[in-house]
């Protein structure tokens, strides 16, 4: 990490330089057989962090200066437009654990590492009940019905796969997990029912903690399912997710993201927002 800290101290030294930089660590480890793509998950995270690290502390230090030594030009720029150049740079360099690109194998033990988190997410929204006006809950309740039954059945079938990663335990989750995202995704339009503000902003809160698991699961699901499994899921898909992103809060999608995977913020809501798009663009 000496480059890094060489940074960190000459805060002269441009963005361009540092992505020359970047290019020549790759390189190297591509001459020795390595490829961010089969490095651990965490070293790539804490490598891309220090990145993010030494170029923001640089262009806080040193904000306005241009790259014209490096043929770059940043006049007009304003320092959050270069932030937020530079995490639109961490972003194409960080590995999305929940896009394609792995093993059968390891997308189930990915799967499976967020069944903890489903778990819990579905416990909240049943708690959530008591936040809310008494007026609301027969709505919340018809809303979220069948959550906790859906939520087992998809863990199970996640378990299932990991055990066998076969074409009919596949087949299986692929039908389960775009059951689970439908569910969620019908709640989430019903809960604008609600009518006390607050009731209908734990309502929101507790069922998106639930949908972004199942949005995670189902990246990860489709990253192992061929193009005609993913037409049919798709196909399959009747509640698109256009249709509840204006209700969900980005913010706390991305926070929830970060925590599981170790990574800053505003990585994992470049990565969100990557498979936000990714699912619009398939059909879902």
């Amino acid at each position: 990490m000496g480059f890094l800290r060489n940074v960190w101290e000459h805060p002269r030294t441009s963005i361009a330089g540092m992505l020359v930089a970047i290019g020549t660590v790759a390189g190297v480890l591509g001459q020795q057989g390595i490829t961010l793509g089969n490095v651990g998950t965490g070293t790539v995270v804490s490598l891309v962090s220090a990145i993010a690290a030494a170029l923001l502390g640089m262009m806080a230090r040193d904000p306005d200066r241009s790259a014209n030594q490096q043929g770059v030009s940043t006049s007009g720029m304003g320092s959050g437009q270069v932030k937020l150049g530079v995490w639109a740079l961490i972003a194409l360099l960080m590995p999305l654990p929940f896009l394609g690109g792995c093993s059968g194998p390891t997308v189930a033990q990915n799967i499976v590492d967020w069944t903890p988190a489903l778990q819990s997410a579905v416990a909240s929204v049943d708690s959530a009940v008591a936040l809310l006006s008494p007026g609301d809950v027969p709505v919340y309740a018809a809303a979220t019905a069948g959550f906790d039954a859906a939520a087992e059945l998809m863990i199970a079938q996640a378990k299932a796969y990991l055990a066998n990663p076969s074409a009919g335990t596949l087949a299986q989750m692929q039908v389960q997990v775009v059951t689970l995202q439908q569910q969620v995704n019908a709640a989430m339009l019903q809960a604008v029912r609600v009518v006390n503000p607050e009731s209908q902003k734990h309502a929101l809160a507790a069922i998106q903690a639930v949908g972004t698991v199942v949005a995670v699961m189902l990246s990860l699901v489709q990253s192992v399912s061929s193009k005609e499994a993913v037409a049919r899921m798709a196909n399959a898909s009747t509640v698109k997710m256009s249709a509840v992103l204006p209700l969900v809060d980005q913010g706390l999608v991305a926070e929830m993201v970060a925590a599981h995977y170790g990574e800053p913020v505003g990585v994992a809501r470049m990565k969100v927002t990557q498979v936000e798009r990714a699912e619009i663009s398939a059909g879902f």
